[in-house]
C-alpha cells in the first residue's frame, strides 16, 4: 500500500516495509480518464501529491538551442568525432518546429545531423527535408523581428563563403518564380501587364516562364 509504505510479494503474506518515493509520468489527462472510468480514482489521488507540469518542447522554444548544443556535444563524444555547431539560420529553423516527439525527437535529429552532415557547421540546407519547411524560402520570413533583407544578406554571406553557388541560384529561381506567379495572378494571366508590374519586358517574362517550365 502506498499510504502505509509497504507491499507484499506475489504470493506472499508478510508485508515488507519500504522507504521510497514514487515518481510517475504520463502524457495522458488522468483526471479526464478518471471521469471516464479508465483510471482508478483512488490511485490518481495517491499519485497526485506534488504535480509538476512539464510543457512540451514547442512551448519552451528558448530551450531548443541549449538542448541541441548539449546533444550535439554528447553524441559527438559517443561517436568519437568533432562536435558540430548550428548556424544561426538552422538554429532558428529548429525553434520554429512543433516537435511532436519533444526532447527525444530533437535528440534523434541531432544524432542524424552528427552522422549525415559533412561540414563542421550545420546550415539550413543540411537539416532533414521534413524540417526545412521549403528550404531556402525560409530565409525570406521574419525571424524574431529581423528584417528579411538582413536575413537574406546573412544567408548569402554564408552561402558565398561556403561556395554554395547552387543554393544561391535556387534562391534566385524561387524568388523569380514567386514574383512571376504573383504578378500573373494579379493581372489574371495577362503577361504584358504582369511584365510591367515586375519591371521587365514582355520577352524577358516569356523567356523566364519557359525556362522555369511555368507554362
Amino acid at each position: 500500500m502506498l499510504a502505509d509504505g509497504e507491499f507484499y510479494r506475489i504470493g506472499g503474506h508478510t508485508p515488507i516495509k519500504v522507504n521510497v518515493r514514487i515518481i510517475a509520468a504520463t502524457h495522458q489527462e488522468l483526471l479526464k480518464r478518471v471521469e471516464s472510468h479508465q483510471f482508478r480514482e483512488d490511485l490518481y489521488h495517491r499519485l497526485n501529491v506534488i504535480r509538476i507540469k512539464l510543457p512540451p518542447l514547442r512551448e519552451r522554444i528558448e530551450d531548443i538551442p541549449l538542448l541541441a548544443r548539449r546533444f550535439l556535444f554528447r553524441i559527438a563524444n559517443e561517436l568519437g568525432v568533432e562536435p558540430k555547431v548550428l548556424s544561426h539560420e538552422a538554429e532558428q529553423q529548429l525553434m520554429k518546429m512543433s516537435w511532436p516527439g519533444n526532447v527525444r525527437e530533437l535528440e534523434n535529429t541531432c544524432r542524424w545531423l552528427t552522422v549525415m552532415c559533412h561540414g563542421h557547421e550545420i546550415f539550413l540546407r543540411d537539416l532533414p527535408s521534413e524540417l526545412q519547411e521549403g528550404g531556402e524560402a525560409t530565409i525570406f520570413t521574419q525571424v524574431n523581428g529581423t528584417d528579411w533583407k538582413n536575413a537574406l544578406h546573412n544567408w548569402l554571406d554564408q552561402a558565398f563563403s561556403s561556395g554554395d553557388l547552387d543554393g544561391v541560384k535556387k534562391v534566385i529561381e524561387n524568388t523569380e518564380r514567386t514574383l512571376i506567379r504573383s504578378a500573373l495572378e494579379h493581372t489574371h494571366g495577362k503577361k504584358h501587364e504582369a511584365a510591367n508590374l515586375i519591371g521587365w519586358g514582355r520577352n524577358t517574362l516569356t523567356r523566364k516562364i519557359q525556362s522555369y517550365n511555368m507554362e
